[in-house]
């Protein structure tokens, strides 16, 4: 049985240009004790849909179960949720401890359940020693963390988390990814976590959504979606630089780089479909391979990466370390033949990129 599971679900805005579908028909299900990320880009419906599973916003069509029960027209206190908001929503006037057990209080726990529960949560998220604070008084991973408290104290079996690191620095981001990995898989909880960082997404996930414009445009693994992307939208989307993307033309000897003489790439029936090659799959050197010249370097210390004109566009390549190279050097790019994948017209990954036999350039 799935933990969370949404049929159909649509959220649909009435603005002054017409209707905006929020969320278009999304189906997905997450299994019990995984992190699953809802990731995208601003507006893509990310946050609307956690508000969905949450309760805090009514679905238009579709049904949402949690742990097999239909709680689509369920209040969000009776879906047996947690939740972690971007701003934390942290009380003020109100201390470290008040914050982390105000919900149980609210639901008239008993007080020495309370204390056992505020206890083993201060000493699991290492609060115990700012429980007298008042937020005001926290670093933004301390807030962060007693926000993470409020919502574990109630043990719920799921947690609902709506882009919780956003409002701290790179190197707080990344220690706090880490911890908040290890407390999911300790306590066991299904995580829903929502981000438009794909460096998150990716870190953190066992399974990832990606969203654009209201529908999903691929449901899968962190590798999935690295190795195999649905489309050019997932292409692009995943990957730091990105995919480059280039469009086949017909050459003597088969498909050929837009602009370019060859060498043939794929074979001639590819012609006129999308070719694509991750930087860091791409070897730059000065014997075989496609002919093109550096337009520019980027030194980032671990690696470089290099821009390519060839033909009528440009690629980027990323290597280790520092490259000997200057503006208008001529090099050759390779890669190997199962580093390619090919797109249709419509933006659709083909499953065989490209026959082994005809790959023997980059071979």
């Amino acid at each position: 049985m799935s933990a969370i599971a949404a049929e159909n679900i649509s959220k649909h805005w009435t603005t002054a240009d017409g209707e905006v579908r929020a969320v278009d028909r999304l189906s997905f299900a997450f299994d019990e004790g995984t992190l699953n990320v809802l990731l995208g880009p601003s507006g893509c419906g990310k946050s609307t849909t956690l508000r969905l599973i949450a309760g805090l916003e009514p679905a238009d069509g579709g049904r949402i179960f949690i742990a097999g029960r239909d709680v689509t027209n369920l209040p969000p206190s009776q879906r047996n949720i947690a939740m972690v908001f971007q701003s934390y929503a942290l009380f003020p006037h109100l201390p470290v401890s008040e914050n982390i057990v105000f919900g149980l209080k609210v639901r008239k726990v008993a007080p020495a359940d309370v204390a056992r529960r505020l206890k083993q949560v201060a000493d699991l998220l290492g609060l115990s020693e700012l429980l007298d604070r008042k937020p005001s008084q926290l670093s933004g991973g301390q807030q962060q963390r007693v926000a993470l408290g409020r919502a574990i104290i109630n043990e719920a079996p799921v947690c609902l988390m709506d882009e919780p690191l956003s409002n701290l620095d790179a190197q707080l981001r990344q220690d706090m990814r880490a911890e908040l990995r290890h407390l999911q898989r300790q306590l066991g909880i299904t995580m829903v976590y929502v981000t438009h960082d794909q460096v998150e997404a990716m870190s953190m996930a066992d399974r990832v959504v990606l969203l654009n414009r209201g529908k999903i445009e691929q449901n899968a693994t962190p590798v999935e979606l690295y190795d195999c992307p649905a489309n050019t939208f997932v292409a692009r989307f995943i990957g730091t630089p990105p995919m480059n993307l280039l469009s086949l033309e017909r050459g003597t000897e088969g498909a050929v780089i837009a602009g370019t003489d060859g060498p043939a790439v794929a074979p001639a029936a590819c012609a006129g479909l999308t070719l694509g090659v991750r930087p860091e799959h791409i070897t730059l050197g000065f014997e075989r391979g496609v002919p093109a010249t550096v337009a520019a370097i980027e030194y980032l210390g671990a690696d470089s990466l290099v821009t390519c004109r060839l033909g009528s566009t440009t690629l980027a390549v990323r290597v280790p370390g520092s490259v000997g190279l200057a503006r208008g050097d001529a090099v050759r790019l390779s890669w190997a033949p199962g580093a390619q994948h090919l797109f249709e017209h419509t933006g659709a990954r083909r499953a065989d990129p490209m026959p082994l036999e005809t790959a023997t350039l980059f071979a």
